[in-house]
């Protein structure tokens, strides 16, 4: 099996050599690259498995880099910033990244962490990647909605994370707590606010009166609910 590809994203070369050297002890194959232009260039002839994306970009906003890759690469997208606020964290959750690692860093908590996104990527993938509810076809394996006219809707890793929890558990109530177990990352103010964001940009594409939700429900103070009936299918 070719081992998992990982892009390394930094205009530092001490820190591009540093998780370079890591991962490839580690087993990983990398790549590593300067600039955003010569990134997405590589994007048409290899395809990642994980792209760690510094924020500091000299060429292009490391954010808006990050909103493109979770919606249209379907990469696992880790954030590693110098930018420790929590604004900042929560922001980048926000926009669809599934973690976020602030400067400095221990590269073996980079490899861990790696290893564990893609052992819950890994896990998913052996399980159903459609299911039915309400109307609506979630394709995981290519991390698109499609409505019952056949019009597609695209989400990212991380929102389909989230759906998938709920599909996989409907009329159950998850807690915050239980999210953060399964989800991964660390529990605090910053992972609960980008989780609130992700189900409301959820509910978005899923046509949901913001007011009063009929699939994802809000039980206040202990959780969510999804209310559908959902059939999974190989």
């Amino acid at each position: 099996m070719t081992e998992p590809l990982v892009t390394i994203l930094d205009d530092e070369p001490a820190i591009r050599s540093m998780l370079a050297s890591a991962l490839n002890e580690a087993g990983f194959r990398t790549m590593g690259f300067a600039r955003a232009t010569e990134f997405e260039a590589s994007l048409r002839t290899a395809t990642p498995d994980v792209c760690l994306v510094d924020l500091g970009l000299p060429d292009r906003d490391g954010l808006t880099l990050v909103h493109q890759l979770a919606l249209e690469q379907g990469a696992i997208v880790i954030i590693i910033s110098g930018r420790a606020q929590v604004q900042d964290r929560v922001t980048g959750l926000e926009l669809g990244a599934d973690d976020y690692i602030i400067k400095p860093f221990d590269p073996s908590e980079v490899v861990a962490r790696i290893r564990a996104r893609l052992r819950k990527d890994k896990s998913a993938n052996t399980t159903s990647t459609t299911a039915r509810f309400e109307g609506w076809i979630a394709h995981f394996d290519r991390y698109m909605l499609e409505n019952d006219n056949g019009q597609e809707t695209a989400f990212s890793h991380a929102e389909g994370e989230i759906l998938r929890l709920f599909l996989e558990s409907p009329k159950r109530l998850i807690s915050r707590a239980h999210m953060q177990e399964t989800l991964g990352g660390a529990a605090g103010e910053s992972f609960y606010r980008a989780m609130d964001v992700r189900i409301s940009r959820l509910r978005t594409k899923l046509n949901e009166d913001p007011k009063n939700p009929q699939l994802i429900k809000t039980i206040y103070g202990a959780g969510y609910i999804f209310l559908g009936d959902v059939n999974w299918e190989r």
